[in-house]
């Protein structure tokens, strides 16, 4: 039976988008026969703060000559724990982005980070990238080329019954944005925005944690009080895989005005559920969504607004957009597609000498 080991910061339960995909890819190769440790060390609120004291012993309880599939977070702020372990462990990074990419750094965080990264990544035996767009900067710090051991596996959909789908719009649309309330997941541009559409009857429900970003959290929720829209805005929390499956089954719109994404999860689950979408040119959205949805550059408030306007004014072409969610689901990968290839990874790891 082949052996592995899945590091994870915080919890592997958490409902994050890095989380999910550990999870999903843990349970799919313990499907597939492998023997999975999970190791949950501290959580990593932000990459220049790791759990530097505590970590190390986690790691040495690992056994000797496991492969270690472990979240990029935790694998590029510590270097000097891979650096120590890497002789009787094969490490496996599953990078979603450059840690010099988080947001708020200033150049010189950035730098150090990068520095970081790179001295850990010369010990990773391959790499994982959840997006395309990582692995330029992969290839980058580690100088590998393109024949190097860097795999794309993205993250997966469940199919779904299309008898699922079927909704019957009332007079009220209801939009639903799924993302824990930080400044990159654009809350701010998206309320803006529907502000300007109180003559429409609209409701919006924000599920993600509010946990994440505290300050962030609270700045939004003022922020709809400010513009006249909070008895609107449901704000749901965290939701479990039952609540969240509801939230999808019973909105008629996806909005998400984020700034940034690698891959862009959560519009991949509402494809996934045959929900039109509203959101932004950023990771591989454009990909997803194909021509069942709207899209606008990032940070492009007005534009976002616009598009989220048509939608929100348009019942005809809300359903335009829903008739072409079939296509843009089925090319969408599977969960167990991605296992499939995360099994063939591994394995390549573990036989190797």
């Amino acid at each position: 039976m082949k052996r592995v080991t899945v590091v994870v910061p915080g919890s592997i339960s958490m409902r994050t988008g890095g989380s999910i995909y550990d999870r999903r890819m843990a349970e799919g190769l313990q499907a597939r026969g492998w023997n999975v440790g999970i190791v949950e060390i501290d959580p990593i609120t932000h990459p220049l703060a790791p759990p530097i004291y505590s970590a190390p012993p986690q790691f040495s309880s690992i056994p000797d000559g496991n492969v270690v599939l472990i979240d990029g977070l935790a694998f590029g702020t510590m270097p000097h724990i891979i650096e120590h372990e890497a002789w009787r462990l094969r490490f496996v990074p599953i990078v979603h982005m450059p840690l010099a990419n988080t947001p708020g750094l200033t150049p010189g965080e950035g730098a150090w980070l990068s520095n970081l990264e790179r001295r850990a990544l010369q010990h990773a035996r391959h790499v994982v990238i959840t997006g395309s767009r990582a692995k330029a900067p992969v290839q980058a710090l580690t100088g590998w080329s393109d024949s190097g051991p860097i795999t794309r596996i993205a993250p997966g959909t469940d199919r779904r019954d299309e008898t699922d789908w079927k909704r019957f719009e009332s007079a009220r649309v209801w939009l639903l944005c799924v993302a824990n309330v930080t400044p990159g997941k654009g809350h701010d541009i998206l309320l803006k925005a529907l502000a300007d559409m109180q003559h429409v009857d609209w409701t919006l429900a924000c599920v993600g944690s509010e946990a994440r970003d505290p300050h962030a959290a609270g700045h939004v929720r003022k922020l709809a009080e400010e513009l006249g829209i909070a008895s609107r805005v449901i704000w749901r929390g965290a939701l479990d895989d039952a609540g969240l499956e509801d939230a999808y089954a019973t909105a008629d719109l996806f909005a998400l005005a984020t700034r940034s994404e690698t891959y862009g999860m959560a519009v991949a689950e509402a494809i996934s559920h045959g929900l039109p979408v509203v959101s932004t040119r950023t990771g591989e959205i454009p990909s997803i969504v194909g021509d069942a949805g709207l899209l606008a550059e990032p940070g492009d408030a007005a534009g976002f607004g616009s598009l989220l306007a048509q939608a929100l004014s348009d019942a005809g072409l809300r359903q335009s957009l829903r008739d072409r969610t079939s296509e843009a689901a089925s090319r969408l990968p599977t969960w167990d597609e991605a296992a499939d290839a995360m099994a063939s990874v591994l394995t390549k790891v573990a036989e190797s000498g």
